[in-house]
């Protein structure tokens, strides 16, 4: 277990080893205060899905939800140019790996432990 990010509240923590991708799958988010306490549980895609099933997230995910929060943030009151700068980042991220996975499919590579 490894520390990714720890703030005034929440930490973030990294409970697996990196697999053939070289990332890591599980993680958990607990209080600061007392880590014994979840506050939330990550699991990302552990293998190619063609090989290995459908067995957690992905990133384009992960990012959908924030992009979803972040654009009703600036739908309401908190709407600000940070908020909105972290916006269209994110929509930046989501369409790069949506591209990355669309020239995979077209290379008949995606969902395979194939570069």
């Amino acid at each position: 277990m490894r520390t990714v990010r720890t703030a005034e509240y929440l930490n973030v923590l990294c409970l697996d080893e990196p697999g053939a991708g070289n990332a890591c799958h599980k993680y958990e988010i607990v209080l600061a205060e007392n880590r014994n306490q979840i506050a939330g549980v990550v699991n990302f895609q552990n293998g190619p899905i063609q090989e290995s099933g459908v067995n957690g997230i992905q990133n384009e995910d992960l990012l959908a939800i924030v992009i979803d929060r972040l654009q009703g943030f600036q739908s309401g009151q908190y709407a600000c140019e940070r908020n909105e700068k972290a916006l269209t980042s994110c929509l930046d991220a989501l369409k790069n790996l949506e591209e990355r996975t669309a020239e995979r499919k077209a290379r008949n590579v995606e969902g395979k432990n194939i570069i």
